[in-house]
């Protein structure tokens, strides 16, 4: 039987199963196997094969942005209009065979826009080129999902769904769980708060499918039993996204009023270039970068051109490294000006976490 089958009779069967606490074991124990299955969809097994022409796009940039969605949905005309990159635009379906990059700088950061072929329901499962525009997808720093506001939300539900089939987690973060596999002592689980779904039995069901029977596991939120597989699995990415509605100059005022009250969403027209605007700030705000300005020693700051670091990873050693490697070697202090410090200059050491908009300079040792 082969895997695509496997899953289906999985699905299936979890469909049809009532979802209650005498069930949970079970549902668990699917689960798990789901997963599993979708892995090895991922990853075959025995090496892997040709990733398809035109797909693998060399990283450029500070940050990187795919484009997901249905096939003629506008995605090739938005990359056109907010990057100047031409990619092929038809009133037909499955227009954009391969991907196509651009970029586009912004608040002095360079962003790389891919434009990725239409995804077909069943991606995840090895239909049309769908696996080769997932495994894009999961490089990128940030995803926006383009939906025809004219079709209804239930295509935004099937790529979350394929999205998720491939191990790519949407606007969430991961889950607080401690899993430490060990060599022997069983299985020691530890709730540090009320558990709804996961009881002793259920988590050792899941261990069980992967044949993992000594650990140590601690659960520090609420956890299900999805949560819990992500976390054995460890190969899943955490992307934020943004839903963008196209072709609004095909509805009303007041249905527009409704569609701005959705999380994450950004109606635009990228035909008429409608909202840009409203869409580049938002993509800021999800990429959560942060720029720092060099300032050479008795010169003024270069605010042209900044070096872009990631929120989370923006100590005075990551901005050393991004510069160049061998700057940490005989690094001394740095002076920095800005938001992070208390007094203008302040002398920091690599450690010190730099905010947007610092400007610092590198003082190296004699």
């Amino acid at each position: 039987m082969s895997i695509l089958q496997k899953i289906a009779d999985i699905e299936s069967e979890m469909a049809r199963t009532q979802k209650n606490k005498a069930t949970s074991g079970h549902l668990g124990l699917l689960k798990a196997k789901l997963a599993k299955l979708r892995r090895e969809l991922i990853e075959p097994k025995g090496g892997g094969g040709a990733t398809g022409e035109g797909f693998d796009v060399a990283k450029t940039g500070d940050a990187r942005i795919g484009f997901v969605g249905f096939p003629s949905v506008g995605k090739s005309t938005l990359l056109s209009n907010l990057a100047g990159v031409y990619s092929e635009v038809a009133a037909y379906e499955f227009t954009t065979l391969t991907t196509v990059p651009g970029v586009i700088r912004y608040k002095g950061a360079k962003i790389q826009l891919l434009d990725l072929p239409g995804i077909i329901e069943g991606a995840k499962d090895g239909k049309g080129r769908g696996k080769q525009v997932i495994a894009v997808a999961r490089t990128c720093g940030l995803i926006f999902i383009v939906l025809d506001v004219l079709k209804p939300l239930q295509h935004k539900r099937l790529i979350e769904k394929e999205l998720e089939g491939f191990g790519i987690r949407l606007n969430k973060e991961p889950p607080n769980i401690q899993f430490k596999k060990k060599e022997k002592g069983g299985l020691n689980l530890t709730s540090l708060v009320t558990q709804s779904e996961l009881d002793h039995d259920l988590v050792k069901t899941i261990l069980n499918e992967y044949k993992i029977h000594n650990a140590d596991i601690t659960l520090r939120v609420d956890a299900t039993a999805e949560d819990l597989i992500d976390v054995i699995e460890g190969n899943r990415v955490y992307i934020p996204c943004i839903y963008l509605l196209n072709k609004i100059d095909q509805i009303s005022i007041e249905e527009l009023d409704i569609i701005y009250k959705v999380p994450h969403c950004v109606p635009i027209s990228a035909h008429h270039k409608w909202n840009f605007d409203d869409l580049l700030e938002k993509m800021w705000d999800y990429l959560q970068l942060v720029r720092i300005y060099t300032k050479p020693k008795g010169q003024l700051p270069d605010y042209s051109s900044p070096v872009v670091l990631r929120e989370g990873r923006s100590s005075v050693e990551d901005f050393c490294n991004k510069l160049h490697r061998s700057i940490i070697k005989e690094f001394k202090i740095a002076l920095v000006w800005g938001s992070s410090v208390k007094h203008c200059p302040q002398r920091v050491g690599k450690e010190h976490v730099l905010a947007d908009e610092d400007v610092v300079q590198i003082i190296k040792r004699v």
